[in-house]
């Protein structure tokens, strides 16, 4: 089977972003299943290699079919907007986030025009982010200007567990509010698609109740009874194999066990506690609704620990795998869709 590239975009020169790449790609598995490109910078490669105690000939390139792609070497696209005699590991620094920002936006055109077939991203930091006058807050929303692509979907996967979210960075009193009928159903859609497009089209969907124990009845909340049921009747009535709400306690344990193939988490942390809990460094973020595949890591910039080279790469190489196993499915889904 064809091995499909897939760009690495460094993230935060400053965080543990160069130390986990490097980390991975160390591994021969990681060369088994994907061609690992790494978009950054060639002397902050370097010195995460040193402070890794890790061996690998970098191979520079213009264009992502020029790679070796094999263990033992690095292939890299080399953007020289880091002066590594500033660079301060741990630090918030702009130049770090401005960098940051290019490396994404280096892989975004590379998928966008198809050189590559899907991202794995590394961690950035948001207050380097802002100080290099950014005003993106996330991955999801400078992935979303870029690409032009309106509310793309998250999905964590973790140890087969898939969890969708129906809200994402906002305060919990206004996803509380996003809960509508409307909202719900058009999750209940899209994320069936979502996951058509990763190659499953088997399985139950389950949406998770807001309140606890589903707000029995009405007897502390009534949004299952006035939105979310509604939703799901309406999307059964539509044909979706769909079911809930299921309280929250329970529902992620019975999607561990195999009984759904989803769950719609109605709030941020509602979703990421129970992932997170299962497996933290092996929870991958999924983007779906973008024209291109993209994976991520689930930890931040992990800015206390940058320059020691103790992180834990397991995130980074899941990450990786992931993208290397949906990219086939989503490329025959694209090509069906736009051929």
């Amino acid at each position: 089977m064809r091995k499909p590239i897939i760009a690495i975009p460094l993230g935060d020169p400053a965080g543990v972003g160069p130390e986990v790449v490097v980390k991975s790609l160390s591994d021969p598995n990681v060369y088994e299943v994907a061609k690992p490109l790494v978009i950054g910078n060639i002397d902050v490669v370097k010195n995460a290699l040193t402070i890794c105690r890790q061996q690998a000939q970098i191979n520079r390139i213009e264009m992502p079919n020029s790679g070796r792609y094999e263990h033992g070497t690095i292939d890299l696209i080399n953007l020289q907007n880091i002066d590594v005699a500033k660079l301060q590991l741990g630090r918030v620094q702009a130049m770090c986030g401005q960098a940051a920002y290019e490396y994404i936006e280096k892989a975004v055109k590379l998928a966008m025009d198809g050189e590559v077939e899907a991202l794995a991203t590394t961690p950035i930091n948001k207050e380097s982010l802002k100080a290099a006058n950014i005003s993106h807050i996330g991955h999801t929303e400078i992935l979303e200007e870029l690409s032009q692509t309106k509310d793309p979907l998250t999905l964590f996967e973790v140890r087969g567990m898939r969890v969708f979210f129906l809200s994402r960075h906002v305060s919990l009193r206004q996803s509380c509010d996003l809960v509508t009928k409307e909202r719900v159903l058009d999750y209940i859609i899209r994320c069936t698609q979502a996951l058509q497009k990763l190659g499953i089209k088997e399985g139950m969907m389950a949406v998770a109740g807001l309140n606890p124990h589903c707000g029995e009845h009405g007897l502390f909340g009534d949004e299952e009874i006035t939105q979310v049921v509604p939703a799901i009747e309406e999307a059964q009535n539509l044909g979706y194999q769909v079911v809930g709400p299921i309280g929250a306690d329970s529902v992620f344990h019975q999607a561990l066990q195999g009984q759904y193939s989803a769950v719609l988490s109605l709030y941020h942390d509602q979703g990421h506690i129970a992932t997170k809990t299962v497996d933290f460094e092996r929870t991958i973020s999924i983007t779906n609704g973008l024209p291109f595949l993209r994976t991520s890591v689930d930890h931040g910039t992990a800015f206390d620990i940058a320059g020691k080279g103790i992180v834990s790469e397991v995130s980074m190489t899941e990450a990786i795998r992931l993208a290397a196993k949906y990219s086939p499915h989503f490329r025959r889904f694209s090509s069906v869709l736009f051929d």
